[in-house]
């Protein structure tokens, strides 16, 4: 695991959003095209702001959804397809597929089918992601399920979880918030080639130390990363600052 802190939120999401983009060129070279794993959220604002500037041969790139609410529409201001559809499809020249996860699906079940199929045979290059307040990976709240091999679920969102997207303004209400979400599991998100962690603001901090430096528990969920062979993680100060001086 590489760790980075950045001076601030905009060279945080320069460095993301290029090494990312690398990564997608090489898989590009490689193999003609891409399949990639987006997140949304406030982590993701200047990764995605940086990332849609690439050069990067975008119609040979399928991106996946990392999670949205359950019985949430598209319309909604917190929808996450929504959100990626306004900061990323929309901002990159003709991207190939975006696969986006229907929270408000008439048949849910059907839905979560769809994506498992979708994505099963896939090699994904890279997964660009963030950490939850509580060290949640997607929507993977502790207790996750580090056993689960299905690639998408519906999970329920504990408090602290809620109460973060509550406090980032998505809603106006914590009971607004729903109770539960499709989540990528940790197992599909461990399956990519890369990972890139964009982590800022200091109540993230926590949750980083114990992702970085905290035994592997599914108690902080996204603990889980120190097992992969190739995960980039780039921190502002405030995130990092809880770090031992030595992590850079």
């Amino acid at each position: 695991m590489k760790t980075t802190v950045h001076k601030d939120k905009q060279a945080m999401g320069r460095a993301a959003a290029r090494e990312g983009a690398a990564i997608i060129r090489e898989a590009i070279a490689r193999d003609g095209r891409a399949a990639v794993i987006v997140a949304t959220g406030a982590s993701q604002f200047e990764m995605l702001e940086h990332l849609v500037q690439e050069d990067v041969d975008w119609n040979r790139v399928t991106a996946y959804h990392l999670d949205e609410y359950v019985g949430l529409p598209e319309s909604h201001p917190a929808s996450f397809r929504g959100y990626l559809k306004s900061r990323f499809v929309e901002k990159v020249a003709d991207l190939g597929e975006f696969v986006a996860v229907d929270g408000d699906a008439d048949d849910l079940d059907a839905e979560i089918a769809r994506l498992n199929g979708r994505i099963a045979a896939e090699d994904i290059a890279v997964c660009f992601a963030g950490v939850g307040e509580n060290c949640h990976l997607a929507f993977n709240d502790p207790p996750a399920d580090f056993e689960t091999e299905v690639p998408y679920l519906v999970v329920t969102l504990d408090e602290v979880c809620r109460q973060q997207q509550f406090g980032e303004g998505w809603f106006p209400t914590f009971e607004d918030v729903p109770a539960q979400a499709v989540s990528m599991s940790v197992h599909q998100i461990l399956k990519s080639r890369n990972i890139i962690l964009t982590i800022p603001d200091e109540r993230k901090a926590k949750a980083v130390k114990a992702a970085l430096e905290g035994p592997v528990t599914n108690i902080a969920p996204a603990s889980i990363l120190q097992t992969h062979e190739a995960v980039t993680v780039h921190m502002d100060p405030a995130a990092a600052g809880l770090l031992k001086p030595h992590t850079d």
